[in-house]
């Protein structure tokens, strides 16, 4: 209850830029017998009903699908196991999709956001690339395995695992220390649901960002994968990773799909920022659990 009034005042000022640039606030299902499978996010399963949602990303897109135009939520969502200083089981996301963003464009107005809610300076923009190479000399796209598995001290076989434990010990510890940075230009590999474009060295690379500010990841955010075949091979993909970690594969969002097939999902560039941990960067708390009424 310490910061009551401070979160209110932070959710009011978040809606109000929101309203300011011509988004419709909307309001989804918490709870759907559909979910979007993820490789590594366990939900909770309500017997009956389905699964809480980890994110509204399904319903947000099948409304984008349906021509709704720019549209954010603050969502309540539910992931399983996740517990710590800056995790709970339940907490507030804020997500929100533009049609005819791309991946820069949908930084920009991140950035926007975050210096709205916390008058932070301009955020630093910085590559996946960039970044290996500043915090350990190599080029991520282009290193050896065996060069990898050197750095991280074990001979794990997976390169993206490699890649995941090195930025998480030596990369991330970097980002954002002095003004807020974005990540972007993940590998391929991790692309999730991002496009996959070509950059500047002719490396294939995901349309991604994620934002850190001050020891926290605070946004992920995707120039979005339009294209409904490839998103079902993914998905298939992600429950193949499942199942073969021992755990169960989940349904397929076949709404979406057919809603993606037609009438189609607009190009544009879709952001889910963690509101708790926005609030707790704006009024200096330690844990997740103090600005959580």
């Amino acid at each position: 209850m310490r910061f009551l009034k401070e979160r209110a005042e932070l959710l009011a000022k978040l809606r109000a830029f929101f309203v300011a640039r011509g988004f419709t606030e909307v309001s989804t299902p918490s709870v759907d017998a559909e979910i979007i499978p993820e490789a590594h996010i366990d939900p909770y399963d309500v017997p009956g009903l389905g699964f809480l949602q980890a994110s509204p990303e399904m319903h947000l897109k099948r409304l984008l699908c349906g021509g709704s135009g720019p549209i954010f939520e603050v969502a309540k969502c539910f992931r399983r196991g996740e517990r710590g200083r800056l995790h709970r089981p339940e907490f507030t996301m804020v997500e929100w999709y533009r049609p005819g963003d791309d991946m820069q464009t949908g930084m920009t107005l991140l950035d926007e956001l975050l210096q709205h809610l916390l008058g932070s300076l301009p955020a630093r923009r910085t590559s996946y690339r960039e970044a290996f190479e500043r915090a350990l000399g190599i080029d991520p796209h282009t290193a050896k395995i065996t060069e990898l598995q050197k750095l991280v001290g074990e001979a794990i076989e997976d390169r993206d695992e490699l890649l995941n434990w090195l930025i998480a010990k030596h990369v991330e510890p970097s980002l954002g220390v002095d003004v807020p940075e974005m990540l972007y230009h993940y590998p391929a590999s991790q692309s999730a649901l991002a496009a996959i474009t070509t950059d500047e060295q002719g490396t294939r690379v995901a349309e991604r960002f994620e934002l850190y500010y001050q020891g926290m990841e605070l946004a992920n955010g995707y120039h979005e994968l339009t294209d409904p075949v490839e998103l079902r091979e993914r998905l298939e993909t992600a429950n193949a990773i499942r199942t073969a970690d021992g755990r169960p594969a989940l349904p397929l969002p076949e709404q979406l799909l057919a809603a993606m097939t037609s009438p189609g999902l607009p190009p544009s560039a879709g952001v889910a920022l963690g509101f708790d941990r926005v609030v707790m960067l704006a009024v200096g708390a330690e844990s997740i659990d103090e600005v959580v009424v």
